[in-house]
């Protein structure tokens, strides 16, 4: 990998995608795809164009299209690169319809299946459990595969479109991902992963001058569907030395939205709901409030994102014992500083900031 083949897929999926943002906007505005404030969102700035992941997809599919080109035949981008662009199609069509007439979560869960099945078919699979001590490798039988990697794909998938709520949060959140994955993949020498990661950060920074607080457009579900999805796919590809298990490295690295997934469901299961019920007690939500406006509350979770990705990148120089011991700690203290913030107590928070703009 020379600095051409580096630096040419990111500044293009970069270019583009900042090139099409606005044309993205335009096109939301004529069709009506744009956001309708209600009680459970923060925005109240009615007419803020949707379809802003229409401009990163196209960026991301430039981008890496290119390094394609440059690098020639000299990875082996056949498989990955046809399940990556099939899955991230079904997805970007669901996200269109949802953006445009709303649909219930259980009605957009099927295709995220069918996006997760496609990946794996073409590739992108958890198929070892690693002993952290002997280091022996454990395969799993294929049913397994599916299953665990299904629920990973889906799982990081559902994980950023809930993170979806603040202007910038989303983007910003998958920037910082994004580069922690893509220097995972350089660690570990996964060229297709590093080029895969370098095309969707240079897609996500051209994006996230419009999307920054006060945003003059949103990802919508098109893009936190996307930007979800392909996450799952790029920790899945950039990071393959044997650890203590397969993804803990990348589960490190996706924790924030990961968190906020989880607590989503206890709440719901305390309080006897359907997990794919909404309310307003999420991380972005709690911190809204706590901070008391949208930039201070997005600066936090960004901050706090970044934090557990240097310690997903630390995390890669342990082995056996010690990364037992650290990830335990690691555990410790963030249930700690979970329980300290409330986010373990399950009452309605009332909005306080019902007028607060963005989303």
């Amino acid at each position: 990998m020379n600095a051409l083949e580096l630096l040419a897929p990111f500044a293009i999926a970069a270019v583009v995608s900042a090139a099409a943002t606005p044309i993205a906007a335009r096109t939301a505005c004529a069709l009506g795809v744009v956001d309708r404030p209600d009680e459970r969102k923060v925005n109240r700035r009615a007419g803020i164009p949707l379809l802003g992941g229409i401009a990163v997809a196209l960026g991301f599919f430039v981008g890496l299209a290119v390094a394609m080109i440059l690098t020639g035949g000299k990875y082996a981008y056949r498989g990955h690169i046809e399940g990556q662009l099939l899955g991230s199609l079904i997805l970007l069509a669901i996200g269109l319809i949802d953006d445009r007439k709303p649909l219930s979560a259980r009605s957009k869960l099927p295709f995220q299946v069918v996006a997760a099945a496609v990946a794996i078919f073409y590739g992108f699979r958890v198929d070892h459990l690693t002993d952290p001590f002997s280091l022996k490798v454990w395969n799993f039988p294929e049913p397994v595969v599916w299953i665990v990697t299904g629920i990973w794909i889906v799982g990081i998938t559902n994980a950023m479109n809930l993170m979806d709520g603040l202007d910038g949060l989303a983007a910003g959140i998958g920037c910082i991902i994004g580069a922690t994955l893509t220097f995972l993949a350089f660690q570990a020498d996964q060229a297709v992963g590093v080029f895969m990661g370098l095309a969707f950060l240079g897609a996500m920074l051209g994006f996230l001058p419009y999307n920054f607080p006060p945003a003059r457009i949103f990802l919508g579900d098109t893009g936190a569907l996307f930007i979800g999805f392909n996450l799952s796919l790029l920790a899945l590809e950039s990071y393959r030395k044997l650890s203590l298990l397969t993804f803990v490295v990348p589960l490190l690295a996706l924790a924030v939205p990961l968190m906020d997934t989880a607590l989503s469901i206890y709440r719901r299961l305390r309080r006897h709901k359907s997990i794919l019920s909404p309310d307003r007690q999420h991380i972005h939500h709690r911190l809204l409030d706590a901070e008391g406006s949208q930039r201070s509350a997005v600066l936090s979770i960004w901050f706090l994102t970044a934090c557990f990705c240097v310690i997903a990148v630390s995390f890669t120089n342990l082995e056996g014992t010690a990364a037992l011991i650290f990830l335990g700690l690691v555990v410790l203290l963030t249930l700690r500083l979970l329980r300290n913030l409330g986010f373990f107590e399950v009452g309605e928070t009332p909005a306080r900031n019902a007028g607060e703009k963005g989303r």
